[in-house]
Formats: C-alpha cells, sequence, structure tokens
C-alpha cells in the first residue's frame, strides 16, 4: 500500500511499522463495524464516526506499554463489539487473543469482523467470564466493562502463575519490565474509590500523556499483576 487511508492518519500519528496487510486491515474496521452497527448496535450512534479515536485509538494505548510477547494469550473479558481485542490482535499478529461476551449478538459481530479481516490468531466464545474453565492465559484485558474487583476476581483463576513468554530486554516504560501475568483494563473518571474497594495494588498511566486528545483526558489504563 503506498499510501495509508485518510482514516489511519490519526493511528499513524502514534504508530509507524506497520505492514501493508497490518494498514489494510486498520482501514476496513471503518467500513466492517458501520455496517454491522446498522444492523446490531455495537457501538454508540454518536461514536461510530469517531471510531478510530474513540474506539481504535483508545485499544492501541495498551500497545503502548509494549507487554504482549509472540507466543502470549490474551482474554478480552466483555469484548463487546470487539475492543480492544480486534485492533490488538491486528497490532500483533503473533499474539492469540480469546473474546469472550455474554452477549450472544455481539460475539456475532466480533467472529464476522473478524472472519472479514482473516485474523487468525482471535478466537470466540459466547459466555460469561465467570463460566469460563480449564484455560489459562498470560494477561486479562477489558474496557470499561465492570468494577475494578470483579474485573480481578474474575481474572486470577484465569492466569499463569508464571509468563510462557520471554521478559523484554528493554525496562524503560513504568508498565512494563516484569512480564508478570496480571489484568489490564482501560477505564475512565475517578478511580480512587473503585481501586481501593478492591484491594489491588495498580500501576495507573494516563492516557492522555501518551495521546494528547481532548477525549482521552481522565482515561487510564489500569495494570494489576498477580
Amino acid at each position: 500500500m503506498e499510501k495509508a487511508p485518510p482514516n489511519l492518519e490519526l493511528i499513524l500519528e502514534y504508530f509507524s511499522d506497520f505492514t501493508p496487510h497490518q494498514l489494510e486491515q486498520f482501514a476496513a474496521l471503518e467500513g466492517l463495524y458501520k455496517d454491522w452497527n446498522s444492523k446490531i448496535n455495537v457501538i454508540s450512534r454518536k461514536d461510530i464516526d469517531s471510531l478510530y479515536e474513540k474506539h481504535v485509538l483508545h485499544s492501541l494505548s495498551i500497545a503502548t506499554l509494549d507487554r504482549f510477547k509472540p507466543g502470549a494469550s490474551i482474554l478480552d473479558i466483555g469484548t463487546g463489539g470487539g475492543f480492544p481485542g480486534i485492533p490488538l490482535a491486528i497490532f500483533y499478529p503473533e499474539v492469540t487473543f480469546h473474546l469472550a461476551d455474554s452477549i450472544g449478538k455481539k460475539i456475532k459481530v466480533v467472529e464476522e469482523v473478524a472472519t472479514a479481516l482473516a485474523l487468525k490468531n482471535v478466537t470466540t466464545q459466547h459466555i460469561r467470564v465467570e463460566e469460563i474453565k480449564n484455560r489459562k492465559f498470560d494477561f486479562t484485558m477489558s474496557r470499561a466493562v465492570a468494577p475494578l474487583k470483579d474485573l480481578w476476581n474474575w481474572s486470577k483463576p484465569l492466569l499463569r502463575k508464571s509468563s510462557t513468554h520471554p521478559k523484554s530486554s528493554v525496562n524503560d516504560n513504568p508498565m512494563d519490565g516484569s512480564q508478570v501475568p496480571g489484568l489490564i483494563c482501560l477505564k475512565g473518571g475517578d478511580l480512587k474509590q473503585e481501586i481501593a474497594e478492591s484491594g489491588t495494588r495498580v500501576k495507573m498511566m494516563e492516557i492522555y500523556k501518551i495521546f494528547p486528545l481532548e477525549s482521552f483526558k481522565d482515561k487510564y489504563i489500569i495494570n494489576v499483576r498477580l
């Protein structure tokens, strides 16, 4: 692809080194989600025209942590329309993503989008996360699905006790370095009470410091480690 489509300009302000295939996959998201959203409402009507900023770029904020190494397995809890799982699956083609949601029509959209994009590293499951059995993951992740306390209680039995992929040799990111299995979630607002009620020790990064756009003010990446 000689030049990225205009709808990808925002993504390419912050990321580079995509293959032509990845650029094609990212470019295809707009048409796929607008089409499916007209049939099954998985994205707020007011947000669909801001898909790349409010959904794709928001999901890719997790990629700035540089935590997922080839061979890692990730569970996306309550994936909804496929965020953050679908954009991250495009970004990390050598990482496997299991996208789960309790609402069947949302999983149908995720399956159709993953198929249209030829994402070989995505599996889906129509299930409540509490009902997932006999599976282990390197990380769980979620985007504003439930209180942190619940997300962590659901995640703990599903996380491997030690990472199965190599530790990063680069340790210049305050959220990175240990490769310890854990939960990574995207949340917004005043989180003090929610964090306190969860009983967890968290690492936080303000997304606005990564992507200085108005829509990311008071939005955070939260990391809880085993």
